[in-house]
Formats: structure tokens, C-alpha cells, sequence
């Protein structure tokens, strides 16, 4: 939106409207007299020069409308930067830009509501925004990296028959490998891996998670080592993300490599800032110990797999109603949800493969290299573009190698294990020492190149020359031939108000997840927009606190229960709680499974 050149467009429209009309103001008009009255009324004598009309000067601005187009002008700015950044696909930048032109409105102090024409740009550019997460989340993860598919996802639709040399082979197989797991073969288990073996697109999903495991392979097992859990835990991975760290499930908000859901105390911090279940190790760390809890209350590994997908509280009654506690013939007896009855299967069919690669056509498996890094803690808030500046790595790569950041900035007043590019934790400390610690999360280094100036350097960040020549302790006329660098003082937005976020509800949403998204309360989001209940109508604008993280995704499943602190049980995710046990193999609990639709493969023959 251009006001101040909508005014003259439209003043110039109706100048040029009543020439185009035969209004000229230097002509008398006729239409209102007839031909006869015009015969007869007396000539008047033409100017010796005709004299065309003035148009009437526009009204002064006030210093508030000055304002407001100033601000306009800065948000159409880092909008069209941002829209430029999409088309590119660098869609990290995009959004940067784009929680740019927001938080200019939000900080900048002056009312929106109070003002028509800042009202009108504020629902322009969010209605905008919106529009473009939409379309890229049609393409994958939102402005979130894009997310493939699990091998779980692809397989999910498996309905093919059993082959009986698949079994014997198998089986033959087992009888060699190695595995910390107890594995065992049966028909379930057979298709599994008939699909990842025989089938492309089951073969290449598997090939692919394989292939990223790489990236983690060494971390996760030395967690799972320090933790003291089987090896093999490690393929749940394959079921639950395919070793993507930024995995998130739309649906139910389950999210990073392990699938955590938003709610629960995993050890794992979730803020406006950071979302912990996406940092690779410190989920993986909350995962085993996860699991061992688990495994503490079933006495039994298959069953924590089911209670991983399905919910320790819900495993615990089908048990009791059986009287069985045995995964299989939980199976066998229909007392689990389709989900989970080939949650286990695919898994195991995935640990039979990674164990005997070649044996199943995977000896073309080229792991990605291990993801390394420098680790440096710091207690202060700077912005990725600062570092990006300070070590000479996009900030897409240091986005990737922080996947549990959800700014652009790391947050203020508390620690943070700031991930950098292997052998740069070095040049950034000696480089971000020349900035002030509160201007990190704003100020910006640059290296400078022959053809700079200072005032070259000042239009390109919108400073002035003197302030940068200040910040560098410098005259404004100095030549910067020869040095180094500057550092250049850009002043840090200002944190938004809380209450003037809007947020367009799209279909799907309900009070629960727009509340997990934003990271603040189901009672907060009611109180803001007098609600009550859950539901929302699509296309309705609320007003909620400040955007964490607008990345959504379809790929992963959901987590079937909350994990548990130290010392402490966890709230179960929808159905049932985890239930203290009596003993590991009879655990005490009351109620019945609630089973989804099966979507268990068809087979020729029983599970042996």
C-alpha cells in the first residue's frame, strides 16, 4: 500500500475525468440551459487568456500520517524482500522477512487499531504471509525445511501376500545377526520386509532414511550407550521421522526425529525461542531414557515399542484384558490399533535389513556424512545473521545445524548450545567479542571489499554514516582502505505486544492446536477472544501472543504418550494414563484398549 501516491493517482483520475468530459473550468457550461436559453441569454466576453483552474493543494500531513507512511513504506520493503527470498526458494530468509515487516508494525508504538490505513497494511501483509506458508506447505514443511515421507508413511498402505521364501530367508538371515533386541521373523514382520526390499518406493524411502542416519548414526549411539538401552532402539527413527530432526505431524503436533508431542515434560525445552524436540541429541537423550521408563513398567521390549506408539496406560489395559503380555498376541487377539500392529513389524523389518544390507538389495547404501560441529554456550541473545557474518556460513546451514531454533535469534537471558560449522568456534569468539553483548541480536560485521565506503556501507544496512563510523571509532570523511571489517550498529526491533498478533485460522485448526502452535495456553487463547470450547470456524482472525514457529507438516506420525521427567510419571497424550505396575509382566490398570482402524496387512497364513 503507496498513500501518499494513491492521493495523487486519484486527484490526477478526476482532473483527468472532467477534461474527458468536456468540463473544462475556462469554458461556461451548458447543460443545464437548453438550446433556446442559450440563444437568448447575453454573450459574455471571452478572456483575453483563459485561466485554468488550480487544483486545490493536498492537506499537510501530520507528523502521525508522516509516521505511518514512513512505517508502511519499511514494511512494504521487507515484504517485497521477503516475497523476492520465496520465489528463490530460500524460504529461512523469506520468513525472516517476513517476521520483519510484522514486528516493524508491532514495535513500532503506534496504535494500529487506532489507525485505518495501518490497520488495513497489518491484515494485508499477515493475509499475504499466510497465503504464501500455505502454498509452500502444499510443497512440504511450510517455511520449514521440506520433509520426506517415513518408510512407516510409505508402508502403511502394504496388502500384498506373504512369501514363503521371504520367511525362510529371513530366518536364515537371523540366525546370524547380531542384535541387542530380541528380533524375530514371522509373517508380519515377512511383508515388511518384502515391501522395503521388493518394492521401489518401499526400497528407496528405506534406502534414503539409511542414508540420513549417517548424519546422526554416531551421536545416537553413544546416547543410547550412556543411557544404557539397546543399540537397535535406534531404527524407531525410521518409523517415526526417518531420521529428520524437523519432522512435525500437522495433525496432532508431534514433532522432531522422535515425535514428541507438544505437551508433557520430556526434559525438553519448548519457549517461544526453542523447541528442544527438535535438537537431535537432546531429543535422542529424552527418547532412551524415555524408553528405559517404559521398559521399566512393562518388562518387555516389544510392548514398549507398542507403549512408544500407542501409550504405556493404553498397553497396560489391553494387557490386563487379556491377560497377555505379550505384543504378538496382543496381535493375534485384536487388542491393539492398526497403527501399532505394524509399528512393531515395521520396525523390526528395518533392523533386519540395516543388519544384512546386502542381503535385501541395500548395497548401495552411502551414508551422508556425520553432522559436525563446534558447540559454543553462550547466556546472551544474537542474531543468526550476525554469526552468519562472524564464521562466513549461510544461514541456511546454521539453521540446519540448529534445528531447534524457531528465530532467527537465540534466546535472551538463558543459556544456549549455539551449534557452529566444525573449526569456526574460534574466529567467533574473537569476532563477536568487538560487539557489544547487548547488540548481538541486532548488529551486524562486515568484511570489508576494495569499492567500499562508509557511506556505501551505511546505505546498505539503512544506518547512518555517523552512527556507523561511531560504532567503528571512526570520522565520517575517514577512507576504510585497509580494514578489516566494520561493525554495523542496526537498531534491534522491539519485542511485539502480545495482544497484537492476529492469526487467520485455517481449516483443520482448532483453540488446542493454534494453542500449541503459538506456545501459550488454551485458557490464554480463550480469554483474548472470548471462546469457550475448542472449535473454530476457518477464516477467522485471532488474537493470540507472539508467533514461535508457523511450520507445519504431514509426514510423521503421532506420538502415542506424554514422556515422563525424572522421578515422575507423565500425563498420557489422549487415552489413559501410565499406570504404576504391580509386576513388569502384569501391570495394574483399569479400563479397555480403545482401537483405531486396523490397517494390519493381509496375509495367507497365521503369525508364528
Amino acid at each position: 500500500m503507496r498513500i501518499s501516491s494513491n492521493r495523487f493517482r486519484l486527484l490526477s483520475c478526476t482532473v483527468l475525468g472532467l477534461l474527458l468530459a468536456g468540463c473544462d473550468p475556462s469554458k461556461p457550461t451548458s447543460a443545464t440551459n437548453g438550446p433556446q436559453q442559450q440563444a437568448t441569454a447575453p454573450a459574455l466576453p471571452a478572456p483575453a487568456t483563459p485561466v485554468q483552474a488550480a487544483p486545490p493543494a493536498p492537506p499537510a500531513l501530520t507528523v502521525a500520517q508522516q509516521r505511518v507512511l514512513v512505517l508502511i513504506k519499511q514494511v512494504e520493503d521487507a515484504y517485497s524482500k521477503g516475497e523476492a527470498d520465496y520465489r528463490r526458494g530460500q524460504l529461512p530468509e523469506a520468513k525472516a522477512q517476513f517476521d520483519r515487516a510484522v514486528d516493524l508494525m508491532l514495535s513500532s508504538g503506534i496504535d494500529i487499531r487506532g489507525d485505518a490505513q495501518l490497520q488495513e497494511e497489518f491484515n494485508r501483509i499477515v493475509d499475504a504471509v499466510n497465503g504464501l506458508e500455505m502454498e509452500a506447505l502444499k510443497e512440504g514443511n511450510g517455511f520449514a525445511p521440506k520433509v520426506e515421507p517415513s518408510p512407516a508413511d510409505v508402508a502403511s498402505d502394504v496388502t500384498f501376500e506373504v512369501d514363503p521364501n521371504i520367511v525362510a530367508k529371513a530366518r536364515t538371515e537371523l540366525a546370524t545377526t547380531k542384535s541387542d533386541l530380541p528380533l524375530v521373523v514371522n509373517d508380519y514382520v515377512a511383508i515388511y520386509i518384502n515391501f522395503f526390499a521388493n518394492s521401489q518406493r518401499g526400497h528407496n524411502t528405506l534406502l534414503h532414511s539409511f542414508q540420513r542416519a549417517g548424519r546422526y548414526k554416531a551421536m545416537i549411539e553413544r546416547v543410547m550407550a550412556e543411557e544404557g538401552v539397546p543399540h537397535d532402539l535406534i531404527y524407531l527413527a525410521v518409523a517415526e521421522s526417518g531420521f529428520q530432526p524437523r519432522a512435525m505431524n500437522g495433525r496432532s503436533g508431534a514433532g522432531g526425529m522422535w515425535q514428541f508431542m507438544p505437551h508433557g515434560n520430556y526434559g525438553l525445552t519448548r519457549n517461544g525461542y526453542v523447541d528442544e524436540r527438535f535438537d537431535p541429541e537432546k531429543s535422542t537423550r529424552a527418547y532412551a531414557r524415555y524408553m528405559k521408563y517404559i521398559y521399566n513398567q512393562l518388562g518387555d521390549w516389544y510392548l514398549s515399542m507398542a507403549a512408544y506408539d500407542w501409550g504405556a496406560g493404553n498397553v497396560q489395559r489391553a494387557v490386563q484384558k487379556t491377560g497377555y503380555a505379550d505384543y504378538w498376541e496382543l496381535y493375534r487377539r485384536n487388542n491393539l490399533p492398526g497403527e501399532t500392529k505394524s509399528y512393531v513389524p515395521e520396525i523390526l523389518a528395518a533392523i533386519i535389513i540395516a543388519n544384512n544390507p546386502t542381503q535385501y538389495g541395500f548395497d548401495d547404501i552411502t551414508l551422508d556424512p556425520p553432522v559436525l560441529t563446534d558447540t559454543v554456550t553462550i547466556n546472551y541473545s544474537v542474531d543468526l545473521r550476525l554469526v552468519s557474518d562472524l564464521v562466513g556460513a549461510p544461514t541456511d546451514e546454521l539453521l540446519a545445524l540448529n534445528p531447534s531454533l524457531l528465530r532467527f535469534v537465540t534466546p535472551p537471558d538463558t543459556s544456549f548450545d549455539l551449534h557452529l560449522p566444525a573449526g569456526t568456534a574460534s574466529v567467533f569468539a574473537q569476532r563477536v567479542a568487538g560487539i557489544p553483548e547487548p547488540k548481538r541480536n541486532s548488529w551486524r560485521y562486515h568484511r570489508v571489499v576494495a569499492e567500499d565506503t562508509l557511506a556505501s556501507v551505511a546505505r546498505t544496512y539503512h544506518v547512518a554514516t555517523a552512527e556507523l563510523a561511531a560504532a567503528n571509532q571512526l570520522d565520517e570523511k575517514d577512507s576504510i582502505e585497509g580494514v578489516e571489517a566494520l561493525v554495523v550498529p542496526v537498531p534491534p526491533p522491539a519485542t511485539p505486544s502480545a495482544h497484537m498478533v492476529l492469526y487467520t485460522v485455517r481449516k483443520g485448526d482448532t483453540l488446542v492446536t493454534i494453542a500449541d502452535r503459538f506456545g501459550v495456553s488454551l485458557s490464554q487463547l480463550r480469554r483474548w477472544n472470548k471462546m469457550a470450547g475448542i472449535k473454530v470456524e476457518p477464516g477467522r482472525r485471532l488474537h493470540v501472543a507472539e508467533s514461535v514457529n508457523l511450520s507445519r507438516g504431514s509426514h510423521a506420525r503421532r506420538r502415542g504418550s506424554s514422556a515422563p521427567s525424572a522421578g515422575t510419571h507423565a500425563a498420557a497424550k489422549s487415552k489413559g494414563s501410565i499406570a504404576k505396575p504391580a509386576a513388569a509382566s502384569t501391570p495394574k490398570a483399569k479400563g479397555t484398549s480403545s482401537a483405531k482402524k486396523s490397517r494390519k496387512p493381509k496375509t495367507s497364513t497365521h503369525a508364528r
